[in-house]
């Protein structure tokens, strides 16, 4: 039992490998579904059926189906089937696939097997063909036709093109190839001169469509073969008009053909056509050809049948008409002042070249003269030129001169140009706007005199002189108040235009307006730059932009300026300006500007400019060097004041006098002795420090200390002291003794002292010593005074 168990598992999976059909399910299983083939949507039924005897390894057990469209699992319901068999049915509600196959499955041994599959697939019926038509060629006579198909069935569909005669039973005529939607009937399936009956029939699982039946003679829809232009030539005695031979292809001599006949020269935008032309084969005739010009000429043909189709256009024939003198008289236009005082008049004679139906052929060239052509006579030539303006000089009042173009056939009639004057009255209003990117639509009102005609004048406005001889028009009808102009006009490009009324007897004073063809941004903006700035404004100017560059008119600048945290504002400026002036700006604070042109059609930013506004005006500058200018004066004028007046000066700067030029400098001695000075009942203890004593004889008949003594008195004024340097190293001092010492100054030990002071003092009656305002009348101080202790100073006193 246990070899058996065991084996069980691999006997199972052998006999399903072995029971495996081509088909990729089991014998034992059957797959069912209501239609293959179902409309896309439409509800799908199917039943897998197991049969366990035929299933080796699934007698025993439950057997559990599942369901598997494509490799997505689907739910289905199981039951038990007649004759021990097990059935699970599946009903899809609606199917989305346009092709999916069902797979039935059984669990073994914890794995889905599929056992049985069934393909299905959805689409739609097939739909109508539509414009059926069909050519019979006359090469092979097989009938062509094609159709247009109808929407995609997503099924497999079967075309075929059918064909009936009137009694005949419908036969395929043929089947495209290829999913094409064009075949062709062969020869023997068709009845030529007898209508026959033609359409698409369209099949597959869901239906058949058919087109719309054609009931056509295959003669009727016969397309030609082109015919062939052999001759073309004038006409001599009608001048503008051409004969043209032609004949059939070969095998149509015998058929009732209907042609057209088509024409054009190399400048015009359309063919000609000429219908009506009837015939197996032979000439035509048409009039109305233009002289001296090259035409290129194209035939075709058909059944005269109502419904037959035209030929191929021949293959293209070229003529060129013979010329004759050229004809009309020629648009002129002049300007005349006087050359000088040669007594000569300096003429720019311009004109427009004769309009095609007027030249006659090629126009070689243009004469001037001063009077007109004569019998047998010859007037003088000024001017012989191809080109279409001459400048000559004419005797002072000519009024008249003569222009006239010729060709090889022979020479115009002289027009006759009449020099006005332009005094005439003016244009009341001229205006001018696009009429698309390359011509301007000028209007203007007209003024209250009659005028002949008008004369239309532009040039492009450049930032380079030049001059454009052949931008100008003229308006022969001068009730006209609108003109097109066409010629040498660009987009983006700036003209100036000028309106000429012509009067009988004189020429308008002109009108002048502007105007573009079509306008865009400028190409770039003005570049900034500072004139000045202060410390709450800027000023700014720029130089206008080139006209070549504005694209347009300009309408208006604007400035925008933003400082550091972002207060961005700006101001429009008027077009005409250049310059402009930022007010309300911080003082010392850093600000970007940058500057923005705009037309009508959209605006260009600048470069930007960096400025920094200053602390103070120019104003408050100028007031501060003001203030400081006049304190720097006034301190001058004070210390010419004090220089001057003796008092201010004695007070701040008192006179000291030089001791290098006293004599006293002269009378002591070169070295002298320093000795302690004791003076008694002076001010302050102790012995009295004299650096330097000099010892000065008294007065004549009054020998020292033989005064009387009186009650002690102040002190005597004390001269100043002076010091004088006779040479290096050699100190001379002058000073006035006392017993207390100097006043005022510091004693100082040896050496004595290098240095004077001017002391001044005050007696306040209490033993002070005084000081005298002014030094004593005699001087030197203390003549004759002689010094040789403390008592004799004391006597002295």
């Amino acid at each position: 039992m246990a070899r058996r168990g065991a084996g069980t598992p691999s006997l199972l999976q052998l006999s399903l490998l072995l029971l495996l059909c081509p088909g990729g399910t089991l014998g034992c299983a059957s797959v069912a579904v209501g239609s293959p083939v179902v409309p896309l949507g439409s509800a799908v039924t199917a039943t897998c059926t197991i049969q366990r005897e035929l299933c080796q390894g699934l007698e025993q057990g439950k057997v559990r189906i599942s369901w598997m469209l494509d490799n997505k699992p689907v739910a289905g319901s199981q039951r038990q089937g007649p004759g021990g068999t097990d059935v699970s049915d599946l009903t899809l509600p609606r199917f989305n696939h346009t092709q999916a196959r069902l797979w039935c499955c059984v669990e073994w041994n914890g794995t889905k097997q599929r056992v049985g599959m069934a393909e299905i697939r959805a689409g739609y019926p097939p739909a109508k063909p539509l414009n059926l038509s069909c050519v019979l060629n006359l090469g092979d006579y097989g009938l062509t036709c094609q159709w247009e198909r109808g929407a995609d069935s997503h099924l497999p569909t079967s075309v075929a093109l059918k064909c009936a005669g009137s009694r005949a039973q419908a036969v395929t005529g043929c089947t495209p190839r290829g999913g094409h939607s064009h075949c062709t009937v062969p020869r023997p399936l068709l009845r030529l001169y007898r209508e026959m009956e033609i359409w698409v029939s369209v099949t597959n699982a869901l239906g058949t469509a058919e087109s719309e039946r054609l009931c056509i003679d295959p003669m009727d829809v016969a397309k030609l073969d082109p015919p062939a232009l052999r001759n073309i030539q004038s006409i001599p005695f009608q001048t503008d008009c051409v004969a043209l031979a032609w004949e059939v292809a070969r095998g149509m001599e015998h058929m009732e053909l209907q042609c057209e006949l088509r024409y054009r020269a190399p400048e015009d935008p359309d063919w000609t056509l000429v219908t009506g032309i009837v015939g197996r084969a032979g000439t035509a005739q048409r009039c109305g050809f233009l002289f001296g010009t090259r035409y290129h000429f194209q035939m075709r043909c058909r059944r005269s049948s109502a419904v037959a189709y035209w030929s191929e256009w021949s293959p293209g024939r070229n003529y060129t008409t013979h010329e004759k003198a050229p004809s009309g008289k020629l648009d002129t236009w002049w300007g005349a002042r006087p050359a000088g005082a040669g007594g000569r008049l300096e003429v720019q004679l311009r004109w427009k070249a004769p309009r095609r139906h007027e030249a006659n052929g090629r126009v070689l060239g243009y004469r001037v003269t001063l009077s007109p052509r004569r019998r047998g006579r010859d007037p003088p030539i000024v001017c012989n030129t191809t080109r279409t303006q001459c400048n000559f000089s004419a005797p002072a009042g000519t009024r008249r001169v003569y222009l006239s173009s010729y060709n090889a056939a022979g020479e115009s009639a002289a027009t006759e140009v009449v020099l006005l004057e332009r005094k005439g009255e003016p244009l009341t209003g001229l205006w001018a706007r696009p009429g698309d990117n390359s011509s301007l639509r000028v209007h203007w009102e007209a003024p209250p005199a009659p005028v002949v005609a008008y004369v239309l004048e532009w040039q492009r406005v450049t930032s380079e002189p030049g001059h454009c001889s052949a931008c100008w028009q003229m308006e022969r009808d001068g009730a006209a108040t609108t003109a097109l102009i066409q010629y040498g006009i660009e987009p983006f490009q700036r003209y100036n235009i000028s309106l000429y009324p012509l009067y009988k007897d004189a020429v308008g004073t002109p009108a002048h307006t502007a105007a573009y063809s079509q306008q865009r941004a400028p190409s770039h903006a003005p570049k900034l730059h500072l004139r000045s700035i202060s410390k709450s404004e800027a000023e700014l100017c720029w130089e206008p932009l080139p006209v070549e560059v504005q694209n347009g008119f300009i309408t208006n600048y604007t400035i925008f300026w933003a400082n550091s945290i972002a207060d961005v504002a700006s101001a429009t400026v008027n077009p005409s300006l250049s310059s402009f002036v930022i007010r309300g700006l911080r003082p010392s604070t850093l600000y970007k500007v940058h500057i923005m042109a705009s037309t009508e059609a959209g605006g260009t930013n600048g470069t930007s400019l960096t400025l920094v506004t200053t602390v103070l005006d120019d104003t408050e500058i100028q007031f501060l060097f003001l203030i400081l200018g006049l304190a720097f004066l006034l301190l001058i004028l004070l210390l010419i004041c004090f220089q001057k007046n003796e008092r201010v000066k004695e007070q701040l700067w008192p006179s000291v006098p030089d001791p290098a030029n006293s004599s006293l400098g002269k009378w002591v001695p070169a070295v002298l002795p320093q000795q302690p000075l004791l003076v008694p009942a002076a001010r302050e203890p102790g012995p009295a420090s004299i650096s330097t004593v000099t010892v000065l004889e008294g007065a004549p008949g009054k020998p020292p200390g033989k005064e009387p003594l009186g009650p002690p008195a102040a002190p005597p004024a004390l001269p100043r002291p002076y010091v004088r340097q006779d040479g290096p190293g050699e100190p001379v001092q002058y000073a006035r003794v006392g017993a207390a010492g100097y006043r005022g100054q510091r004693l100082l030990p040896e050496p004595g002292p290098r240095f004077y002071e001017n002391l001044r003092g005050r007696g306040d009656g209490g033993g002070d010593w005084g000081v005298p305002e002014e030094p004593p009348a005699t001087f030197p101080l203390l003549q004759g005074l002689r010094i040789g202790g403390a008592e004799e100073l004391h006597e002295y006193r």
